[in-house]
């Protein structure tokens, strides 16, 4: 029902190769935490948006969260998710760094499952250190899926390596491949029901 990535070192490049590659149609929003200063995540989100099938933007206080958009977390805020009248909106705050990081993918994610539960799927791109760690721990813990890029294709494998490492990881996979493993994965659940029906 969500997806969430995390990058650091030589994420803005991942983003730019990942990006572009899901489907206008996509099912799910989409939540991106990359870590840089403010003035720069702006100009990264629109030089997204300008390249994507799906609108791309600096996420904002009060933003509804609507499917087929991505929201990047502003620099210097970090970037959650909360239920409002059962709608899913965009909150930012500067409380305290989290891995020396804000924004902090470990934020995100754990505000994507006290608000989606099972239903997210985490990806963590190149970065340095091992912001995301904790929070694809609880992602995996609610039922929730991780993809991670692999180490061949990483700038820095530090934040996804921890991840790998650690077991989370349900795919480790080259950058190339993420974004259909995403796609997969995203439309697998909607189109099991009908399948059922057709045994």
């Amino acid at each position: 029902d969500l997806l969430v990535i995390g990058c650091s070192t030589g994420g803005p490049n991942a983003l730019a190769a990942l990006i572009p590659e899901l489907p206008a149609d996509l099912p799910v929003p989409v939540l991106i935490v990359q870590h840089m200063p403010p003035v720069f995540t702006r100009s990264l989100s629109e030089r997204l948006d300008a390249q994507s099938k799906i609108a791309v933007k600096e996420g904002a206080p009060g933003d509804v969260v609507e499917v087929g958009h991505a929201y990047l977390a502003p620099g210097d805020y970090h970037l959650e998710v909360e239920r409002q009248s059962l709608r899913p909106v965009l909150r930012t705050h500067q409380g305290p760094p989290e891995n020396s990081c804000r924004p902090a993918v470990d934020v995100l994610f754990r505000s994507a499952v006290q608000a989606y539960g099972a239903g997210v799927l985490g990806v963590v791109l190149t970065g340095m250190g091992q912001d995301g760690l904790r929070g694809c721990e609880l992602i995996r813990e609610a039922g929730g899926q991780v993809v991670v890029q692999d180490e061949a294709t990483s700038i820095v494998w530090g934040m996804p390596g921890f991840v790998a490492r650690a077991g989370l990881a349900d795919r480790i996979l080259p950058l190339e491949q993420i974004a259909g493993e995403i796609v997969r994965r995203v439309t697998a659940e909607r189109r099991a029901p009908a399948l059922v029906q057709i045994q």
